[in-house]
């Protein structure tokens, strides 16, 4: 008990370390409380961390703050135009016809898995069959309800996308515009020295800046490259697998294998068990296969390597705390949060390494 006294008192008798807990445990409180109501700030936030990095390399180049800021803010603009009339509709109509479509590939996979249950009675029963495809036709009949929901069909849905559409924009230009205003805004309620807060907050710009703009360049190079792999093997529904392909780069590991499910489908009602669908299986794979050794060392030689426990424990913890976002960021995170240890452990060792010394 004494032990545990003497760190408390040790730990926390330095200011330092107190205010780097306070605001790391503010931070995370208004996040958790308040993120769903703040959802487009969070993401206009996001969208300015990001859009940055660009700014600042093209000022490096010795372009103009003004003019740097507004052509990347208007690549921006015109980016999601061309999404949202070339991608959007597409994919909201393969939505609807893949949930259409659904009960009946799970019919017909019934129909082959029955039939191979009667050759090989021994390897799986009837009724083990029966109830897997029970839970799977489950769920994909709430699956349908719960993505027209959110597609823009739904009355959620369209008024998401206004907000979104026009909200968010509007954000991101003032966040931009005004980020050292809104900085030098936010650090007047922080004490002055600061030096540990300071260190933290510098490790984060750089590997989470860097994580985030490398992890879009990859969605959007995997993406691409698979809505062509899709097209030239003439597997449907290409729009909608190739976005589920590219946000599956989202979650390591866990996304990869996810996503093979849909594509086995979709390849299997199409053509059977055969040649075709080893070949659409075996595109999807090396697309990934291709991402993960080729692609990611390219865009992230510089990001702290993590071990995959670490990885997959980060995308359970920040995913189940902030949804879409904490499963985004949840590397970039974790690095943050073996910062905040190190810097911690730094703190606390310096006075006795002083004193040795």
């Amino acid at each position: 008990m004494n032990m545990i006294s003497a760190w408390f008192n040790k730990t926390f008798a330095d200011t330092q370390v107190v205010l780097l807990i306070l605001v790391v445990a503010l931070a995370v409180i208004g996040l958790t409380l308040f993120g769903s109501m703040l959802a487009p700030a969070i993401a206009a936030i996001v969208i300015a961390f990001l859009l940055d990095g660009p700014i600042e390399w093209l000022k490096s180049k010795g372009v103009r703050s003004s003019l740097a800021f507004i052509s990347v803010f208007l690549g921006f603009i015109l980016l999601s135009v061309i999404t949202l009339l070339a991608v959007v509709p597409p994919l909201v109509n393969q939505i609807t016809q893949f949930i259409n479509e659904a009960p009946n590939m799970v019919v017909r996979l019934q129909n082959e898995l029955l039939a191979l249950q009667q050759r090989f009675p021994d390897l799986i029963s009837e009724t083990q069959v029966q109830e897997w495809l029970n839970g799977l036709g489950n769920e994909i009949a709430n699956l349908g309800p719960r993505l027209l929901e959110y597609s823009l069909s739904g009355v959620t849905g369209a008024v998401t996308f206004i907000i979104y559409t026009v909200l968010v924009p509007m954000m991101v230009f003032f966040f931009l515009k005004d980020k050292d205003a809104l900085l030098n805004w936010a650090a007047n309620f922080l004490p002055s020295d600061k030096p540990l807060l300071e260190q933290v907050w510098r490790e984060t710009l750089q590997r989470a800046g860097d994580y985030a703009r490398g992890k879009v360049y990859e969605i959007v190079i995997v993406g691409l490259s698979a809505f062509i792999a899709y097209q030239i093997i003439d597997l449907p529904y290409a729009t909608l697998l190739a976005v589920a392909t590219g946000l599956s780069v989202i979650i390591p590991y866990i996304g990869a294998a996810a996503v093979t499910i849909p594509v086995a489908l979709v390849s299997y009602a199409q053509w059977g068990i055969g040649s075709e669908m080893a070949i659409a299986v075996g595109v999807y794979l090396v697309l990934q296969a291709l991402d993960g050794n080729v692609l990611v060392p390219l865009l992230f030689s510089e990001v702290v390597n993590l071990h995959p426990n670490a990885i997959i424990i980060a995308v359970l913890v920040f995913g189940g705390l902030w949804g879409f976002w904490g499963v985004f960021f949840a590397i970039p995170l974790a690095t943050v949060a073996n910062a905040i240890i190190r810097a911690w452990q730094q703190r606390r060792l310096a006075p006795d390494t002083s004193i040795t010394s």
